[in-house]
């Protein structure tokens, strides 16, 4: 049996881009593959409630990616639980090797592997993920109306959660481990000038406390970083907000990449400086990095090697 797979189009990831370049492009008759890497489904799969997702008022996160993967399957895209381990985008057809030995070749490739929020590598932050602990004050501010939540960063990200979290909690503590912020300096100006906004300097958080039944946030545990007295916060919500790391691993040193490693696409497009070779969702996503937005990309992302290879044809 040959180990070597041809294609027209060959996506990679298989988050909310990823599956909709796969409906748009089976829809075209371009009998897509799509491997689907390590996080079948992406950064939803770690999501419980999702209520911002058009056309359902509350849905699980790993529901909606089961219903997405089989909307593309339905359409006629191949799915394949494999892993891209290797790329190759000096020539066309381009090579990806996978860690099943298998190797991938196309005429284009859609890139989808997301992005992961950076966390801080507490085992107690793992415990609560989904239960209180958060990357995205967008995807789960609601759920802390008239509650307490901690937000912890000091970049842009941070205050950007902190603010947005104003709107639904009763207070907003932004804890930093040092004594000025990074973030830009009007935004940092409607931080301080929030009345729901307390701000902790020059701490890091250690642990997050909680219940076990039900699951839930209870307090964040800080300690001083010169001191190194510590106390707890009472909260009902923790965010991490230190930044995203693009999954550019297959390609920084073959595309453009800006913005701290995401892959720079043609303005209004999904074109990378490579012909042939497109990226949708959280990987070229710096801005917004919601699922709906994602999915939007992947669509584009379709549509455009659609053309491209109705043009080399």
């Amino acid at each position: 049996m040959s180990n070597t797979r041809h294609s027209k189009v060959l996506i990679i990831g298989s988050g909310p881009a990823g599956y909709t370049a796969a409906v748009y492009s089976a829809r075209a008759m371009l009998a897509p593959v799509l491997v689907q890497g390590l996080q079948p489904g992406g950064q939803l799969t770690i999501t419980t409630e999702v209520e911002n997702w058009p056309g359902d008022t509350q849905v699980q996160g790993p529901d909606l990616m089961v219903r997405m993967q089989d909307h593309a399957t339905a359409m006629g895209a191949e799915i394949i639980s494999d892993y891209i381990t290797a790329l190759d985008l000096s020539n066309r057809p381009f090579v990806a090797s996978a860690d099943s030995g298998m190797t991938y070749t196309a005429d284009a490739i859609i890139l989808a592997t997301g992005a992961q929020a950076k966390w801080l590598g507490l085992p107690s932050e793992e415990k609560f993920k989904g239960f209180g602990v958060s990357a995205c004050a967008t995807c789960d501010g609601f759920f802390y109306r008239g509650k307490e939540v901690v937000v912890i960063g000091g970049g842009n990200t941070a205050v950007e959660e902190a603010l947005f979290l104003t709107n639904f909690a009763s207070k907003v503590t932004l804890v930093h481990r040092r004594d000025s912020l990074r973030a830009e300096k009007i935004m940092q100006d409607r931080l301080f000038k929030n009345p729901k906004v307390s701000v902790l300097w020059n701490h890091d958080v250690v642990d997050i406390l909680g219940d076990d039944n039900p699951p839930g946030v209870t307090a964040v545990r800080v300690r001083n970083v010169h001191s190194g007295a510590e106390q707890d916060i009472p909260c009902a919500g923790f965010f991490v907000a230190i930044g995203h790391t693009p999954a550019t691993q297959l390609v920084a040193d073959q595309l453009e990449l800006h913005n701290g490693g995401y892959v720079k696409v043609k303005a209004g497009t999904t074109h990378t400086s490579i012909e042939g070779v497109f990226a949708a969702g959280d990987l070229t996503d710096h801005v917004y990095r919601q699922a709906v937005t994602s999915a939007g990309m992947g669509c584009m992302a379709a549509l455009d090697a659609e053309r491209f290879l109705a043009e080399q044809n």
